[in-house]
């Protein structure tokens, strides 16, 4: 479904260059045979799948490596000033009180704060250090539980969730990515590879929603389709792909699963559910809780499809080089910078006199939002929000802007001698912070701790990759032993089924 659901920037398509584009993403299927789920019998330790506490699952992603020590694990707060030694500076905000006595963030997520007693927080995330290049590898590891590359395309968590469980709603796709574009990036080829359901066919893979106000263009006919037309063009694209044999690439099954997301496509735009996808239908005040930009317009578009029964929704601030949260180039200032956003809920005075970062501005009056309403609504307990990175970051310096250096290392900087030097810029992969609400786990928890002086690495209670898709599958109902066969050998949901839920995040434990 990912080239299939076109976002309306490429409207202008022609029915020719769609079905060529159609054949291009099918020819990147390795030819394989239909994966058939293993049962209980067949995988050792599989048993019998964990009672849901969960129907939904938002991830809020933070992309490009969000600093647990700036947002959701503060330290020592080291100001700016002109020869402190770098070694010294480990948090570059002030901490702000929550609403839970023991639990302390940074300065500029009040809203968050404010919620933090609907939350579940673990500091001490850890992730494989994979080398210090591309984020999208290690994206493609936090997504799939798998470090890239593998014999076989690993699923993506929301595919897994699309095949295992099944939509909610039969018109609404259950696996939506909001907010990357997955073209013209300095990775595009790398974020296409995880963002798809790899061996389980097109049909469970994401409908990608790049701009969240454009949503509604992209799920509806254009206004010259009649009804007619429309169901015309559709048998036209079946018959179509129907009478294109099997190739070297694209075996039968993959074929018969094009088909069916061909279905789903047709379903959804002729459905009235489809509505949930315009935010011109949100009450003006309502919308104005959540503009603070695309992520936070993604955030409100997330609630209006987990109400409408959407399964798996993922929220990115986006991935981009050197933009969002990758700040490896005057990181504190462009968080800083970021905070001056205007905040629609704040009067004029309010405004003048707090210049809150624009990177935290930008997640905390949404996802603070996201939980109070879907709270409101009763579907905060039965819907799981993350709020997660692909790793954290640390005050080492890699190097001195505009040195011509080949080694990094060797243009460092042993103290701070101007703001280009203070910023959380380097990959720091040893502990990061998972914030949770909903979908059965504990309120109020803190869980987890990362050391107080560098290293800043998982202390206490660590908790990986594996083990954390383990925690998510088992609010979702699922055993992380559940696996298909792939190739003549079990693939499971959680890398080589090795993992363990964490039962003390739950309250039903």
């Amino acid at each position: 479904m990912t080239e299939i659901y076109r976002n309306s920037e490429s409207c202008g398509a022609t029915r020719r260059q769609f079905l060529q584009s159609m054949a291009a993403a099918g020819a990147s299927t390795l030819m394989l045979p239909e994966p058939r789920l293993l049962s209980a019998d067949e995988v050792s330790g599989t048993g019998r799948p964990p009672e849901a506490t969960a129907d939904s699952c938002i991830l809020l992603w933070m992309a490009g490596g969000m600093a647990a020590t700036e947002t959701f694990d503060p330290k020592r707060y080291s100001p700016f000033k002109v020869g402190t030694p770098v070694e010294k500076v480990i948090s570059t905000f002030p901490t702000i009180d929550t609403a839970v006595d023991n639990i302390k963030i940074c300065e500029g997520l009040e809203r968050i704060a404010a919620v933090m007693d609907r939350a579940t927080l673990i500091r001490s995330h850890y992730l494989a250090n994979l080398g210090p290049i591309l984020h999208s590898r290690h994206q493609s590891h936090w997504h799939t539980g798998y470090i890239p590359p593998q014999s076989v395309a690993a699923p993506h968590i929301g595919a897994w969730m699309a095949r295992i469980l099944g939509p909610n709603n039969p018109a609404i796709p259950p696996f939506i990515n909001i907010g990357q574009h997955l073209d013209g990036n300095g990775e595009a080829d790398e974020l296409k590879a995880f963002t798809t359901a790899g061996f389980l066919g097109r049909e469970y893979g994401p409908l990608n929603l790049p701009c969240p106000d454009k949503a509604a263009r992209a799920v509806c006919p254009r206004d010259e389709m009649t009804r007619d037309r429309f169901q015309s063009r559709h048998r036209a694209l079946k018959k179509r792909a129907e009478q294109s044999p099997p190739t070297e690439y694209l075996s039968g099954y993959h074929q018969q699963s094009m088909l069916r997301s061909i279905d789903r496509v047709h379903r959804l735009l002729s459905s009235k559910d489809r509505r949930c996808f315009d935010l011109t239908l949100e009450p003006k005040e309502s919308f104005e809780k959540y503009d603070t930009g695309r992520f936070g317009r993604g955030c409100l578009l997330a609630h209006r499809l987990v109400e409408l029964g959407a399964q798996f929704v993922e929220v990115t601030t986006e991935y981009i080089s050197f933009v969002h949260w990758d700040t490896h180039e005057k990181g504190h200032r462009t968080v800083d910078r970021l905070h001056n956003e205007i905040d629609r809920l704040h009067n004029e005075i309010d405004r003048l006199h707090n210049e809150i970062d624009r990177l935290h501005n930008e997640i905390d009056r949404p996802i603070a939002q996201l939980v109070l309403d879907l709270e409101e609504r009763g579907l905060l307990n039965r819907t799981l929000v993350i709020v997660a990175s692909e790793f954290s970051r640390d005050m080492i310096a890699g190097g001195i802007l505009g040195s011509d250096a080949r080694d990094p290392s060797r243009a460092c900087t042993d103290v701070l001698k101007s703001t280009n030097h203070y910023r959380l810029h380097h990959h720091f992969t040893g502990s990061s912070s998972v914030l949770m609400f909903g979908g059965g786990v504990k309120r109020s928890l803190l869980y987890g701790e990362s050391g107080l002086e560098k290293p800043c690495v998982a202390i206490k209670d660590p908790v990986s990759i594996t083990d954390l898709h383990a925690t998510i599958f088992r609010a979702m109902g699922t055993s992380p032993q559940t696996a298909f066969e792939v190739e003549r050998r079990p693939f499971y949901v959680t890398q080589d089924g090795t993992g363990k839920p964490d039962n003390e995040l739950f309250t039903s434990s």
